[in-house]
């Protein structure tokens, strides 16, 4: 890869970590799925378990795109390790799927089902805690865990005093804490 496209490709995943650009993903979709369905089917993927893989890969893309680093490696670099890994993933879960009986896969899916339904059901009472928290101290929180700027950083730019920043950010925890516990289920 030329180091033009080197340098493209990281503008893009840079859009789609920051801005969760759509266009660029795209782009990116576009360009790297079917070079990794071809390389996943020449390692003796089935064509259906190949682009399985690649949408897990393509997914990772979308949700962990802050995770690539282009001083490391390129993003077909990383993009091709992540296939890699995820192929070798699902070979060892087939051959686990060969040692257990079906009442112990059976038994194996109820209980993902439930931790799912948990996970979905503390992801709502969350959602519903933060939604309390009031708008100022919000954005403060909002600065200092989504954009991770440091509390100085978040002073400088609100024009707030540090102490204010740092009080704010406490006290919004503090009825995230209380929201979360009147939330939680008998």
């Amino acid at each position: 890869m030329q180091g033009d496209d080197r340098d493209y490709f990281a503008r893009l995943t840079r859009a789609v970590a920051m801005e969760r650009d759509q266009a660029a993903f795209g782009v990116l979709f576009d360009h790297f799925a079917p070079r990794l369905k071809t390389w996943l089917m020449s390692q003796r993927i089935p064509v259906d378990e190949a682009e399985e893989l690649v949408q897990e890969v393509m997914t990772v893309l979308w949700h962990r795109a802050s995770l690539y680093d282009p001083q490391k490696s390129s993003l077909s670099t990383w993009l091709y390790r992540i296939a890699r890994n995820r192929r070798l993933d699902a070979q060892r879960r087939a051959k686990g799927k060969d040692a257990l009986g079906d009442a112990q896969w059976q038994m194996m899916d109820m209980q993902a089902t439930d931790l799912l339904v948990e996970v979905k059901e503390r992801d709502a009472r969350v959602r519903e805690a933060l939604s309390r928290i009031p708008g100022e101290q919000m954005e403060l929180v909002k600065a200092a865990f989504f954009l991770g700027q440091t509390h100085t950083e978040i002073a400088e730019a609100t024009g707030l005093p540090l102490g204010t920043v740092k009080s704010r950010i406490r006290l919004a925890f503090r009825h995230l804490r209380r929201a979360l516990e009147d939330a939680v289920p008998p």
